[in-house]
C-alpha cells in the first residue's frame, strides 16, 4: 500500500476561533496507483462555523463559507482521504440576495432567486466568482486563485462547474473581457429563433413571475422592495428547462433562462454533423473538424469561458444538465479544451443510459454519473426492498465504458444517506459505498458530510430538507464538528462518527493505491447463489486483479442477520489466477485483521467467514 505521505509542518498560530497557518506543500512519498477520488465540497458550507441556522436567515446570521476556510490544515485533512480532485461547487459569480452594490453588483429580485443565497446554477457573471465566498469582495478572484494554487501544491487537482443549458435570467457579467459581448447583447428579440441569438423569446409577451405554490414567498415573507410579483423581461424568454410560456410554472427553473445551440424550435439542428465512426476519433481529430465550420454563438461563448478558468488554473469541469445540450457542441468544447490541458477532467450530468457512449464517444467526455442505473439500484438495497441480483446485468452492461461512470451514493442532488426519507442511517450506506469504490475502474466521488453521517435535517428556507441546502445560508452540524474550529481533526466528533469517518478514509485510501482496482473485474455473485448455502440477495461478491495484486470482495447489506457461509471462487477465477492446490493467506484490508485463509482444491477454493450485518471484507491474497 502506499506509503502516507509526509507533511512539512509549519509553525500553527491561533487567533480567534480559526487558526492561521503558514503554508505548507505536501510531499508523497511515491505516485498514486490506484483510482481517482472526487471530493465534491459546497464551497459556501464547508468553512462555515455559525451553528445558528435561521430559518430564511442572512448571511450574517446564519454565516457563509470562504475560499480562505481552506486552509493548508483543511487540505491535509481531505488529502489524508484519498482524495486526488476537489470539486468546489458554486463557484461562478450565481444569483444572490445579499446586498454588494458597494462593490458595483447590481442587486437580484427576490421573485427569480431561489433561496437567500441562491442557486449555483443561476450564474449571473461567467467571468468572476460568488463574492460571498470572498473576505474582500473586490479581491474574489484573487482569492479563488490562491485556493486553486493550494490545492495544487496539496497534490490535487480542481474542478468547478459550468452550465451550459441555462443562465440566470438577469444574466449581467462585469467582469467579461472588453472584447467579449454579454449573453444576449447582440440577440434579434423580434424573433423565437436565430441561429446566432443566445437565448429563444416569445415576441409580443412579456415575462410573468409564476404563480406561487405550497403557501411559498420569496425571503419567506420578509419584505423587500424588488419582492414585487414582477421581473422586468420583454419580449419573455424561454425557461431554463425549455418552458415556452411567459409564465413558467412555479416547478419549472423559473430562475433561469435556456441557452440557443442552435437547435430550432422544431427540435431540428443549424450547425454541421459529425461524419460517420467520428466516435473512433480522438479529441484532436474533432477540434480540427470543427475549426473551419461556422458554429452557433453560444457555442463560442462557453468555448471561451471554459477557456478562461482552465487559465485560471482550473483543471476540469462538472456540466449541469449536459444532454440538454446537444452532443455535437459538447465534441466542440470538449475538444478545444483538451487541446489546451490534454489532461482536463471533465464530468457530465447525463440521465439516459441509450446516451451515455453518444456524450463520451462523440462528446468527448471523460465521465458520466453512474445514476440511473448503479446508483438507483444501490439505493434501492440500501431502503432494503432492491436486490442485489440485479447488480451483475448492469455491470456486463456498462463494461466496456465503464471506467468514464463515475460512482457516488451522495451529491448536491441527491438525498442525504441518513436521511429519514433514504436510509435513515449513515451505516447502511458503508457496504454501498465498498462496492461503488471497488467495483469498477471508475473515479469514486464523496460528497462533502459523507463520511461522518451528515442526514441534510433542518428547513434552511428553499426546497425540503433530506438534502443539504444549496439555496440558503447555512451550517452542516456533522461536517462542522469534523471541523472542529478550524483544526480539521474530527475533535468534535461523536465516537460513530469518528468510525464512519475512519471507515471511509481506509476504504478511499486503499482504492488510491490498489492497483487492483484499475485492473480486471469478475463477479462471483451468480456462482455463489447457485453453489453457496446461505448466501443471499443481500450479498454481493466480486473480484478485482491486476498482475499479482488480487482481491476477493463480499458486502453484506442486510441490516440484522449475520452470515456464517463458505464463499466460493468460481473455477474461471480460480484458473485465471493460476491457483494451485493449497492454503492462501489473506488480508482484509478494510480492518487490517489477517487469519482468514482462501483454500484451493482443484478447480474450487473457498473462504469460510463470518460476515455481521452491513460488514464488507476487501480480502488480498498475501
Amino acid at each position: 500500500m502506499r506509503k502516507l505521505f509526509l507533511i512539512l509542518l509549519a509553525l500553527w498560530a491561533f487567533a480567534a476561533c480559526r487558526p492561521k497557518q503558514a503554508e505548507t506543500k505536501v510531499e508523497f512519498a511515491d505516485d498514486p496507483k490506484g483510482k481517482e477520488v472526487v471530493y465534491q465540497v459546497f464551497t459556501r458550507l464547508f468553512g462555515n462555523t455559525n451553528t445558528t441556522n435561521k430559518l430564511w436567515g442572512t448571511i450574517d446570521e446564519n454565516g457563509v463559507g470562504k475560499f480562505n476556510d481552506f486552509t493548508d490544515r483543511a487540505l491535509d485533512s481531505i488529502r489524508a482521504m484519498g482524495v486526488t480532485h476537489i470539486w468546489y461547487t458554486g463557484v461562478p459569480h450565481h444569483a444572490v440576495m445579499t446586498d454588494y452594490t458597494a462593490y458595483g453588483i447590481s442587486n437580484d429580485d427576490p421573485d427569480v432567486v431561489k433561496g437567500r443565497a441562491g442557486s449555483p446554477y443561476a450564474v449571473k457573471d461567467y467571468y468572476n466568482v460568488d463574492p460571498d465566498l470572498a473576505v474582500d469582495p473586490t479581491k474574489r478572484m484573487e482569492e479563488f486563485q490562491s485556493l486553486v494554487e493550494r490545492t495544487h501544491r496539496h497534490g490535487m487537482k480542481v474542478i468547478i462547474d459550468i452550465v451550459p443549458n441555462h443562465v440566470a435570467r438577469n444574466y449581467h457579467s462585469i467582469s467579461k473581457p472588453d472584447s467579449v459581448a454579454d449573453f444576449g447583447d447582440n440577440d434579434d428579440t423580434s424573433v423565437e429563433y436565430n441561429r446566432d441569438n443566445n437565448f429563444y423569446y416569445i415576441p409580443g409577451e412579456a415575462f410573468e413571475v409564476p404563480v406561487p405554490q405550497d403557501g411559498y414567498q420569496p425571503l419567506g415573507g420578509e419584505s423587500h422592495p424588488l419582492a414585487d410579483g414582477k421581473f422586468a423581461e420583454n419580449p419573455a424568454k424561454w425557461t431554463g428547462n425549455g418552458s415556452r410560456k411567459a409564465q413558467p410554472d412555479f416547478y419549472d427553473w423559473y430562475e433561469t433562462v435556456k441557452v440557443n445551440y442552435g437547435i430550432r424550435p422544431d427540435g431540428t439542428h443549424d450547425f454541421d454533423s459529425l461524419p460517420e465512426r467520428f466516435e473512433t476519433k480522438d479529441y484532436k481529430a474533432h477540434f480540427n473538424f470543427w475549426k473551419d465550420k461556422g458554429v452557433p454563438d453560444s457555442w463560442t461563448k462557453f468555448r471561451d469561458i471554459a477557456l478562461f478558468w482552465i487559465g485560471k488554473g482550473v483543471d476540469g469541469f462538472r456540466y449541469d444538465m449536459a444532454e440538454m445540450v446537444p452532443v455535437e457542441f459538447w465534441s466542440y468544447l470538449n475538444s478545444s479544451i483538451k487541446m489546451k490541458n490534454p489532461d482536463a477532467f471533465l464530468l457530465a450530468e447525463v440521465y439516459n443510459p441509450q446516451q451515455y457512449r453518444s456524450y463520451i464517444q462523440l462528446g468527448k467526455m471523460d465521465y458520466l454519473y453512474d445514476k440511473v442505473e448503479l446508483y438507483d439500484t444501490l439505493k434501492h438495497i440500501m431502503q432494503g426492498h432492491g436486490s442485489t441480483d440485479h447488480l451483475p446485468a448492469i455491470q456486463d452492461g456498462l463494461a466496456d465504458i465503464e471506467h468514464h461512470m463515475l460512482h457516488f451514493l451522495e451529491n448536491h442532488d441527491e438525498q442525504r444517506i441518513a436521511s429519514a426519507d433514504f436510509a435513515g442511517n449513515a451505516r447502511k450506506g458503508m457496504p454501498a459505498m465498498v462496492l461503488s469504490t471497488c467495483i469498477s475502474t471508475s473515479p469514486t466521488m464523496l460528497y462533502f458530510g459523507q463520511d461522518v453521517g451528515e442526514p441534510g435535517d433542518g428547513n434552511a428556507g428553499f426546497g425540503t430538507a433530506t438534502r443539504t441546502t444549496i439555496f440558503d445560508y447555512w451550517g452542516v452540524p456533522a461536517h462542522q464538528r469534523w471541523m472542529n474550529g478550524g483544526v480539521f481533526d474530527g475533535g468534535q466528533l461523536t465516537p460513530q462518527e469518528k468510525e464512519l469517518h475512519q471507515y471511509y478514509t481506509t476504504l478511499l485510501r486503499f482504492s488510491a493505491s490498489s492497483s487492483a482496482l484499475t485492473g480486471n473485474y469478475h463477479e462471483i455473485h451468480s456462482y455463489n447463489r447457485k453453489y453457496a448455502e446461505r448466501y443471499d440477495d443481500k450479498l454481493f461478491s466480486f473480484v478485482r486483479w491486476k498482475d499479482d495484486d488480487r482481491l476477493i470482495i463480499i458486502n453484506n447489506f442486510n441490516t440484522n442477520q449475520t452470515y456464517q457461509l463458505k464463499l466460493k471462487l468460481d473455477p474461471e477465477t480460480v484458473a485465471g489466477w493460476k491457483l494451485t492446490p493449497g492454503v492462501y493467506q489473506l488480508t482484509d484490508r478494510l480492518s487490517r485483521g489477517r487469519g482468514y485463509e482462501l483454500i484451493v482444491a482443484d478447480s474450487s477454493a473457498e473462504i469460510s467467514l463470518e460476515l455481521d450485518p452491513l460488514q464488507s471484507f476487501i480480502f488480498q491474497l498475501d
